[in-house]
């Protein structure tokens, strides 16, 4: 019996300095991107963690200030580690389901300008940066040989329901939390543009090029972002790319 008990510890031992030496290698080679553990970087790429730790940043709905505080502050300093500009925009609540808490505004830095005062939720402000260095430029200079210099609209906050319904019963839309971006279309830097309602089929101004590239940020997008919506979708998307991170997922 003892000598059994013995051999079952030694197994133990044995298997418990396995499993630390596999997770040192796991630690020391594994994509930083793909480890849950590791610090969220916007500059790596996209990995199969990226997810988890943007939503470490999601505030519940009854989340106490000093958690909203603590938590957005923690954000903002993983954006301005990768520099950008970013800054805290004030609460706000116009009743109802139209309560905005613990928003941001980019304001500059490293990442394609926002046009217009655009203040969203700062989780989506990360996964947008994400998205613009991961996808949407890699793509323009893929496609077109030339970055994006800036998008041309893009619609956050609205307090309102899901396509503007005024049935009660409809779901409140993402735009009533500042937690979804609407984006119409883009410059790049040579000039050119790309509409989302002219070139999604292929038959606009950037023909082929066009649909391929704004496909490729679509697919992109739905791996940084939990819901995204496209001309694909439905008649209401017909010229705009939605982006939100609603605790959902959907790709269309």
């Amino acid at each position: 019996m003892d000598r059994d008990f013995a051999d079952f510890w030694n197994l133990l031992w044995e298997v418990g300095l396995g499993l630390c030496a596999a997770f040192a290698l796991l630690n020391a080679f594994a994509p930083h991107q793909d480890l849950p553990w590791k610090p969220l970087d916007l500059d790596h790429p996209i990995g199969q963690a990226t997810a988890a730790k943007v939503d470490d940043f999601e505030l519940a709905r009854t989340a106490a200030p000093e958690e909203v505080k603590a938590v957005t502050d923690a954000c903002i300093q993983v954006l301005r580690e990768a520099g950008v500009t970013v800054e805290r925009a004030g609460d706000r609540d116009d009743g109802g389901f139209c309560v905005v808490r613990g928003a941001v505004r980019i304001t500059g830095g490293a990442v394609t300008p926002l046009p217009g005062d655009a203040v969203m939720q700062c989780p989506l402000a990360v996964r947008y940066v994400i998205w613009d260095r991961q996808v949407l430029q890699p793509a323009a200079e893929a496609a077109f040989g030339s970055r994006v210099a800036r998008l041309d609209s893009a619609g956050t906050y609205a307090c309102r329901r899901i396509y503007g319904q005024a049935d009660p019963a409809a779901r409140p839309s993402e735009h009533a939390r500042a937690n979804a971006l609407d984006l119409g279309g883009m410059t790049l830097e040579d000039g050119r543009r790309v509409s989302v309602q002219a070139d999604w089929d292929g038959t606009g101004p950037r023909g082929a090029e066009g649909q391929s590239f704004l496909k490729r940020i679509r697919d992109g997008a739905c791996r940084v972002f939990s819901t995204v919506l496209t001309p694909d979708y439905n008649d209401a998307h017909a010229d705009h790319l939605h982006l939100d991170g609603a605790d959902r997922g959907l790709c269309a």
